[in-house]
């Protein structure tokens, strides 16, 4: 693992899973990401915006992530796949189909966090209470530390309803040994609170809702789980870029100061318009940014810019996966393969048949044009004629064409 004061500052364009099969294990301090949240809708930002051209579809069908995520997920999580496969009963198979695409990668992002490291996860109710469940299952439910409410006031309300003004953001410890620095996120009081000499009596400090005797803390006051932050106003020209999920960088430095320490290295997965590394910037962390969209470099290079003030390292922008350091490199070997096809019991990693030694074939589970490398947790045995279809493609692939061979000989598989 690089040292901190040798680590780059990256980001990434490239789907996020590639990226984070590259990563290596134990390497970050801190995880916030602002997933899609399977919203039904279209996002784009307006033409004259520092974010114009950027755009992202939040709807899931199967023809985005298909059925083989499933089948990929079950070899290492097989509860968990069985808790996705029911939602299709109580919700959608476009639930089901969202909820498989955030269950692995954010298998992977566990990986990548270090045990002492702290994960935020931003959603809506449209499937926060879902994705609660998938944390539970890969962080441990014992490592559940707040469900945090970002509520705010705006336009927009429902006549029958009452009004939708809340987000939820879900905190886990990867153990219970965890950075909170309660310190840097304290809240001031109010000015009733603060009353220079209230007397044990008065009941109007009592109303104040502070218990008799209390003395306030001067450093502010412990904050809860709920959060009155105000979104970002078309008049917030300075920092609004246009992107049309954008956070306010307010909401941001407070994660960031909370569950983070000067020099620590923050990622954002689904980093968009880049906050999460505005932010990191500024409070004088490491970052690694990850967005599909190529517009994230430009918005983030202004934003920085933009910062009076403030000199930022110059970072690094890539479409390239990095490639793992942290297992021991081993090449193809005949030791290698008695290892494997004794671990596999002589079948084909993925049609399951069973073959003699000399007609298995090592195998990357992950190319390295997708950034696996030589290293035995990256290898398998396949059958010369599952070799050959896979090429250099990803594993899902192979598992896609022999599922779809299989059910046209009429046999059943999981997502149906």
């Amino acid at each position: 693992m690089l040292a901190k004061s040798n680590f780059k500052n990256t980001l990434y364009i490239n789907d996020n899973l590639d990226i984070l099969l590259g990563l290596n294990s134990e390497l970050v301090d801190l995880i916030y990401l602002d997933p899609p949240f399977n919203s039904k809708r279209m996002y784009s930002a307006p033409v004259g915006s520092r974010a114009a051209g950027a755009s992202f579809k939040d709807m899931w069908t199967w023809k985005d992530v298909d059925e083989y995520r499933l089948d990929s997920l079950a070899v290492k999580c097989p509860e968990l796949t069985k808790y996705i496969s029911s939602v299709a009963v109580s919700h959608s198979k476009s639930m089901m189909a969202y909820l498989t695409y955030m269950a692995q990668r954010i298998i992977e992002m566990h990986r990548v966090l270090k045990n002492t490291g702290t994960f935020y996860l931003h959603c809506n109710p449209t499937a926060g209470h879902y994705l609660k469940i998938i944390l539970d299952f890969i962080f441990d439910k014992n490592n559940f530390r707040n469900e945090i409410v970002w509520c705010y006031r705006g336009g927009g309300v429902p006549r029958n309803d009452f009004a939708k003004k809340h987000d939820i953001i879900l905190r886990y410890s990867k153990s219970n040994k965890y950075t909170f620095n309660l310190d840097e996120v304290r809240i001031p009081y109010s000015s009733d609170v603060l009353d220079s000499n209230p007397s044990r009596y008065d009941k109007s400090y009592r109303s104040s809702g502070v218990y008799d005797g209390y003395r306030p803390n001067p450093s502010g006051k412990h904050p809860e789980d709920w959060w009155p932050v105000q979104p970002l106003m078309p008049s917030d020209k300075k920092e609004r870029t246009g992107y049309p999920t954008q956070k306010p960088l307010v909401l941001l430095k407070r994660i960031i100061k909370a569950s983070s320490n000067e020099g620590d290295l923050v990622m954002d997965p689904f980093c968009g318009c880049a906050t999460t590394c505005v932010g990191a910037e500024r409070l004088g962390r490491k970052w690694i940014g990850i967005d599909i969209e190529s517009k994230t470099n430009d918005i983030l290079i202004q934003r920085l810019n933009l910062a009076k003030g403030i000199l930022f390292d110059a970072f690094i922008s890539t479409d390239k996966a990095p490639v793992r350091t942290d297992l021991k490199e081993v090449r193809p070997s005949e030791p290698v393969k008695t290892k494997l096809y004794k671990e596999q019991r002589g079948l084909c990693n993925a049609c399951g048949n069973q073959f003699e030694a000399r007609n298995l074939e090592i195998d990357h589970i992950v190319p390295k044009s997708k950034g696996g490398g030589d290293y035995y947790e990256n290898y398998q045995l396949l059958c010369g004629s599952c070799n050959r279809i896979k090429g250099d493609r990803p594993m899902e692939y192979l598992r896609l064409k022999i599922a779809t061979r299989e059910k046209q000989k009429g046999k059943i598989f999981f997502g149906d």
